[in-house]
């Protein structure tokens, strides 16, 4: 993953894209390619077979805490208002939609209890995104109607595309279990058009993490990233460190093991999220740190979320 921002760096330096390539890729990244791999992740899932409810509650709960509790100290240490929304949502979103479903059949062989993880944890993570991406916007600070934000921040939450995605997943599940596709694929006739159609929407989605990579690096500023080298630090040890080394302890303490412990241990130790950039330009929020977040936990998780998932194994977690 790490490479292929590099390749992104490489190609721009060498003016293979230009301005108006990379502000239309993040558009059509955001609103096509993310949802349909959430969608397409989800409806082949059976959600109702594996339905884990403490583990939904769980990967929840800690969502919203880890989210207030960054937003509560980012406002009160980070001195630059202006970094404030990029910081709090590289901090606290990570990759677990991109690489939860590797990681897991990797390990186990199948996707296990990550769905769980992704209805717990996805839909908070973009709902608290466009809340804090709208009160902390550029401009938003000298904005003082107050309803007037909250009212832009529901229609970007009913808006957003990733959310719409996993919504659609959800049916999408409970209509495969209904056996209504598979009845449909016997047809020859039928079976043929869900063949175009799932092929064509599977194309469409395994492009949304090389194209987010590539766009993150294209549009990455190395002497302006130097210049916010200190936030990008903490962000990268709250995000790789700080957030499994809290949450991790107290799932153990709850019982959560095996599937369900690799699946936290993925949502909380995972690097940040490409579609955090997407969405940070998308509602004019500081793109420069977001994009050295990602580049760096990217880099970095290769040894913390190793050193995470050796430890729950040494301890006979997963």
């Amino acid at each position: 993953m790490f490479a292929v921002i590099v390749a992104g760096y490489l190609l721009n330096r060498l003016h293979m894209f230009n301005e108006g390539f990379i502000s239309a890729a993040n558009k059509f990244i955001f609103n096509v390619c993310l949802p349909l791999m959430i969608f397409g992740d989800m409806a082949g899932t059976d959600l109702a077979a594996g339905f884990d409810l403490s583990l939904v509650l769980y990967s929840g709960a800690i969502t919203c805490a880890a989210f207030a509790v960054i937003w509560i100290c980012a406002r009160l240490l980070i001195k630059d208002k202006s970094l404030i929304g990029a910081f709090v949502q590289a901090a606290y979103r990570s990759s677990v939609a991109v690489m939860g479903f590797a990681f897991m059949m990797n390990i186990y062989g199948r996707t296990g209890l990550m769905p769980m993880i992704i209805i717990g944890c996805v839909p908070l993570y973009n709902i608290f995104a466009v809340t804090v991406l709208t009160f902390e916007a550029a401009g938003a600070a000298e904005d003082r109607d107050k309803k007037g934000k909250l009212k832009k921040a529901a229609a970007g939450i009913i808006r957003n595309p990733i959310i719409l995605g996993i919504i659609a997943g959800c049916i999408g599940s409970a209509v495969n279990t209904t056996g209504i596709v598979s009845a449909i694929s016997e047809n020859a006739a039928g079976g043929l058009f869900i063949g175009v159609i799932g092929k064509t929407l599977d194309n469409l989605a395994v492009i949304a993490t090389p194209l987010s990579l590539i766009v993150i690096g294209a549009s990455f500023d190395g002497s302006e990233a130097l210049k916010k080298i200190k936030p990008t630090a903490v962000c990268c040890a709250v995000k790789l460190l700080a957030l499994p080394g809290v949450f991790l302890p107290i799932a153990a303490a709850l019982g959560f093991r095996g599937e369900a412990m690799l699946a936290l241990v993925i949502m909380l130790g995972s690097p940040t999220t490409p579609s955090c950039y997407i969405m940070a330009k998308n509602m004019n929020n500081d793109g420069v740190l977001t994009s050295g977040v990602i580049a760096a936990t990217t880099l970095l998780s290769s040894v913390t979320l190793t050193f995470w998932i050796f430890l729950m194994k040494t301890m006979e977690m997963i």
